[in-house]
């Protein structure tokens, strides 16, 4: 098989090398390029590249299965479990005593230097991850278990999800030979908790409240697969031979973690004193905002394990450690109300209206309830006390309601059986969680539809806000975004609080928006399932509108990303007849529908349905400028070299990218044939 090497440090691997040298060498490959992702932030390849170093290694053990190795990469994801086991604590993971101001830390100060009888002793500071504690069991430096924290003294078995998480070493790095147990917080980062969400939003599925319930959620999903691709990371925070810590000092168990190979968190400091470590919490709530995950405060733990041992603990917690809490990102508050809001595909959004509260700087007076089913798994009523919860720019979620202050005036909550806005029966799919109003015409959903046509991913028609969409809609001027082509300045004009100046402008706008690009005026047609991402891939595909209203389900399933799902949802959608009536009405008013003014029929033959990877400089064009040309005429830009890119357009100093095109037998085309191809 060929075999490809990115970004070599070490001497260049051959075809008729063995393959155990080859695996062997792409095993550390992996791992220095993980060690590089996730613990220096200094990637040197894409994640599409991580990919292919990855499959070419599965296909390599696969062939080879006698090498398959307990700590290779390709072990981390497995199947699909049927369920979780208990795993029993060898040691009981016990939770932490709370102080929540300055004064309940001093207080804690003083209970340890009674405790100490006049030794000296010095604090770790450590960040208290909001994520959930994991228990993490390696025997002769091999990762043999690994379970949650449960009731501290019995968690669950989620080894084959552990397994997934790529800041854990499947090996310990320092080739330590005894049972060793490393504790830490699973979290999931705020940049990857929005990738998440963004994903689950376009496929209209229910979003995570927060990074923390997103994080819970993904360990203890039974197929390992999903957890793999949420990427959750791990910052370890003690280590244990047995029963006992390993070290003298907890400070001393940071120097081996990392030398293990684990993610070990940076924001840490060893404090003399409690002034000190008063100083490190002051100054970590003020950096609070500025880490790519979430914390609630710092824990703070006596350094000598000798003393922590001596203190011991309390039936629920150690009495030589405390967590500092910050001001909480939660409030308890009385639900006055609930209102349905109706978007653009017609769901029925429950929204909670609260009693006003201050919650993170912020007043809070809205909350989500997501849907009738979360409203009935909670146990909503009229009039009672709950406990809300704000995390980043989410809108706040109701998290409980706190039955233990009902008085018996509240009120049973029923959900609408029609839409609050037109009146049509609802009605509820098989399988979905969501209601939907079934009427197009919903005032609702033409409001929401046309202010996300639009929207400046759409077609960037500044001025048309949602004030103005109400009242043109609400007057009946327009019904759906075909008919903003149709409206002139007099009648904008006339409404109120807009001047002619104003007016003008918004039909300049309008005029300017007929020239957007296909990808946008396909996302601006609200297709369910397709986002930006999948509107610039069916433009790129199909050229045209037009052609893309002739695909069938069967052309549309084969085109790179787009699913059955996906691809059913677009056929349904050109083939509605309201649909195509508006496709020729956009026409008819002037919109773009195609690419470059050129059907599919001209475009050309070397680019269209294939690929290409760019590599290296070139001197007559930017690689900007050369990925337009590619995809405007039908072709597809990639980052990555595989055995499906059909050319690699290589320019000056082109690296790995280029060595592997030529160990696949990619054809590779140099500027001169490149600017041949295009002209």
């Amino acid at each position: 098989m060929a075999f490809s090497i990115f970004m070599i440090k070490e001497p260049t691997l051959f075809s008729n090398d063995s393959a155990e040298t080859k695996i062997e060498f792409l095993r550390r490959e992996i791992n220095r390029h993980n060690e590089l992702y996730y613990q220096k932030s200094q990637p040197e390849i894409s994640d599409a590249e991580f990919d292919a170093l990855l499959e070419q290694l599965k296909t390599l053990e696969t062939e080879n299965p006698d090498l398959i190795a307990p700590d290779s990469p390709t072990q981390r994801v497995g199947g699909r479990a049927e369920g979780f086991k208990s795993f029993v604590h060898l040691v009981p993971l016990m939770s932490l005593d709370n102080s929540y101001d300055i004064d309940e830390l001093k207080a804690f100060d003083e209970r340890c230097q009674r405790l100490a009888d006049g030794r000296a002793f010095d604090y770790v500071a450590e960040l208290k991850i909001d994520g959930l504690s994991l228990a993490l069991h390696y025997e002769n430096g091999f990762l043999i278990a690994g379970a949650t924290r449960g009731d501290g003294f019995t968690g669950d078995d989620v080894f084959g999800n552990v397994k997934t998480i790529r800041t854990i070493p499947l090996k310990l790095k320092n080739d330590y030979t005894g049972r060793v147990e490393v504790r830490g917080e699973a979290f999931l980062s705020r940049s990857q908790f929005e990738r998440i969400n963004e994903e689950l939003k376009e496929k209209e599925e229910k979003t995570f409240a927060n990074p923390r319930n997103a994080a819970s959620g993904t360990l203890r999903q039974l197929d390992s697969s999903i957890v793999a691709a949420r990427r959750l990371d791990l910052f370890p925070y003690d280590v244990l031979s047995g029963s006992s810590k390993m070290f003298v000092t907890h400070w001393e168990s940071f120097e081996f973690l990392e030398k293990a190979g684990f993610h070990v968190n940076s924001n840490r400091r060893l404090c003399r004193n409690i002034e000190a470590v008063i100083e490190f919490c002051n100054a970590m709530q003020e950096r609070r905002e500025s880490f790519d995950y979430d914390i609630d405060g710092v824990v703070v733990k006596i350094n000598s394990t000798r003393l922590q041992e001596e203190f011991g603990a309390t039936n629920k917690a150690p009495r030589w450690a405390i967590a500092y809490k910050y001001p909480a990102l939660q409030a308890t508050t009385r639900l006055n109300d609930i209102q349905v809001q109706v978007g653009r595909t017609g769901a029925l959004t429950p929204v909670a209206y609260l009693e006003p509260v201050l919650l993170a700087g912020t007043t809070v007076a809205r909350a989500s309830l997501h849907n009738e089913d979360e409203i009935k798994r909670l146990n909503v009523k009229l009039g009672d006390w709950v406990l809300i919860e704000k995390s980043g720019e989410i809108i706040p979620q109701v998290l409980q309601v706190i039955e233990s202050r009902r008085d018996g005036c509240e009120r049973d909550y029923e959900f609408p059986k029609n839409c609050p806005v037109c009146e049509t029966k609802v009605a509820r799919p098989a399988g979905e969680a969501v209601t939907r109003c079934p009427n197009p015409d919903c005032p609702a959903k033409v409001k929401a539809r046309i202010l996300h046509f639009a929207s400046r991913k759409a077609m960037d028609i500044e001025g048309l806000g949602e004030i103005l969409v109400e009242k043109l809609v609400d007057l009946n001027l327009v019904k759906n975004v075909g008919d903003i082509y149709s409206l002139t300045t007099e009648q904008v004009a006339e409404l109120e609080r807009m001047a002619e100046k104003s007016a003008t402008n918004l039909m300049t706008q309008i005029e300017v928006s007929k020239d957007r690009t296909l990808h946008r005026l396909i996302y601006g047609l609200d297709i369910r399932h397709v986002g930006e991402r999948y509107a610039k891939i069916l433009a790129r595909h199909f050229r045209s509108i037009e052609n893309l209203q002739k695909a069938t389900v069967e052309e549309l399933d084969q085109i790179h990303e787009i699913g059955l799902a996906v691809a059913m949802s677009v056929f349904n959608w050109m083939n509605n007849p309201r649909h195509q009536d508006l496709i020729r009405r956009l026409k008819s008013a002037g919109v773009k529908t195609e690419i470059g003014g050129e059907s599919q029929a001209n475009t050309n033959e070397n680019f269209n349905g294939k690929t290409f990877v760019l590599t290296g400089k070139m001197e007559n064009f930017t690689r900007d400028e050369a990925a337009k040309l590619i995809e405007e005429r039908g072709g597809r830009v990639s980052s990555s070299v595989s055995k499906k890119t059909d050319y690699v357009i290589a320019g000056s100093d082109a690296g790995s990218k280029l060595e592997k095109a030529n160990l696949l037998n990619v054809t590779v085309v140099d500027e001169a044939r490149f600017a041949e191809m295009v002209s």
